[in-house]
């Protein structure tokens, strides 16, 4: 039976695109996408999720691309210009499960440590959390299976009673290989339809 429900944020709750802020720095939209599949690849980006500091990850790309150093730095001090709005169907879906009580509610998300704060603040709904597990301050981010355990042994989840919902397939994958139900999503529409045909919404 399940009794705890594990989000991610980024694409689930939170529109999160480096193209808002990009496109304000390149007239060309493909040139913007070709910089951002090779020079701020998500790749890059995830290292930072996984606990390298903004610092040290701008000065790594600046070494490797110094033609595209203003362009590279822009990218985390300009940070807070890539955060969207909620993504109002998932919130809703969020306030009805914290409404009924019978869910414990989690948040585990790949979101270095360093900007995560800025999510906090603009967000009011990442307080409705019994706790949020951030893969920058973990040092370890998904779909590594220790991150998971983490957030388990945490807040003592056992895998076959939680559900796991995240948008990235690989994620989802990861979960169900330690046991923990998941959903792919792609929608709050789908999402909706999923969680009722299980019980739980």
């Amino acid at each position: 039976m399940i009794n705890t429900i594990i989000f991610d944020l980024g694409a689930v709750l939170i529109d999160w695109n480096p193209h808002y802020m990009y496109r304000t720095i390149f007239d060309d939209e493909q040139e913007m996408l070709d910089f951002l599949a090779n020079v701020c690849t998500s790749d890059w980006n995830e290292d930072q999720d996984a606990g390298r500091s903004l610092q040290e990850g701008t000065d790594l790309l600046v070494a490797k691309f110094p033609e595209h150093e203003a362009n590279i730095r822009a990218f985390y001090s300009r940070w807070i210009e890539m955060l969207g709005e909620p993504f109002h169907g998932t919130v809703e879906i969020f306030r009805k499960l914290k409404k009924s009580n019978k869910y414990k509610i989690y948040a585990l998300t790949n979101w270095s440590a360093e900007t995560f704060p800025f999510a906090f603040a603009r967000f009011d709904f990442l307080t409705w959390f019994d706790g949020v597990v951030v893969s920058g301050t973990e040092k370890m981010r998904k779909p590594t299976p220790a991150f998971y355990q983490v957030l388990l042994d945490r807040y003592q989840v056992n895998a076959s009673e939680a559900l796991f919902i995240d948008d990235n397939y690989r994620n989802v994958l990861a979960a169900e290989k330690m046991g923990i139900k998941s959903i792919h999503f792609k929608s709050a529409e789908e999402l909706e339809v999923e969680l009722n045909a299980l019980g739980i919404l």
